[in-house]
């Protein structure tokens, strides 16, 4: 698969109507607690062609909630954030060391809800090749890049279910290598090819998929 800049503006431009949240009641969405994520596009050019990798952590073992697990960076927005694309950038500059001036901010995908409670607003940046990382080992045990071609790709992405707290639900789950991505991120990726291959390619519909 071939992704350029302009298909990327593109994608992110059309995911600007489509709100996950927009059902969400006005008194319900003042009880989520709001966060942002970065999802890190690192671009490649070879003879004047572009190719982008996702560039994801993994969440330190010790940590009290999602151990372990692959996610962007991000966090939670602080009072002293100015806007939630300025709490992406700090979260991210505080968790790998990217810099605000690395990464360029081209757009941002629909909000997600999780069932913690968070109301994420992920945005989409790119950061050049060159970039180099210092991890904070207490909130990330490692990095990796993931191409976006194969992260985007439907037919990486199985849709599965767990029960929690009594009631049945779907989760999708992108695995690659040894890494099992899932959850919130998987959910933000999905969403993202959705709009990055909006006539090539769809994502097989189910009624039992979760929104």
């Amino acid at each position: 698969m071939n992704i350029s800049r302009y298909t990327l503006m593109q994608a992110l431009g059309a995911s600007a109507v489509n709100e996950h949240t927009a059902d969400i009641d006005v008194q319900e969405k003042k009880l989520l607690t709001p966060s942002a994520v970065l999802v890190p596009l690192v671009e490649r050019v070879i003879r004047n062609n572009a190719s982008y990798h996702v560039l994801l952590t993994k969440r330190a073992n010790h940590l009290k909630h999602h151990a372990g697990q692959i996610s962007f960076p991000g966090g939670r927005a602080e009072l002293s954030d100015p806007t939630l694309e300025h709490t992406a950038l700090r979260e991210t500059f505080e968790e790998t060391g990217i810099t605000p001036k690395r990464v360029e901010v081209i757009g941002r995908l629909p909000n997600h809800q999780t069932i913690s409670r968070y109301l994420i607003t992920p945005f989409v940046g790119i950061i050049g090749d060159d970039y180099q990382l210092t991890l904070d080992q207490q909130e990330v045990s490692e990095a990796f890049e993931v191409p976006l071609s194969f992260v985007c790709n439907p037919a990486n992405h199985t849709l599965q279910s767990a029960f929690f707290q009594g009631q049945k639900r779907y989760y999708y789950s992108i695995k690659y290598d040894n890494y099992n991505i899932w959850g919130a991120t998987a959910r933000i990726l999905v969403e993202f090819s959705k709009h990055l291959y909006p006539l090539s390619q769809t994502l097989p519909t189910d009624s039992t998929s979760p929104p």
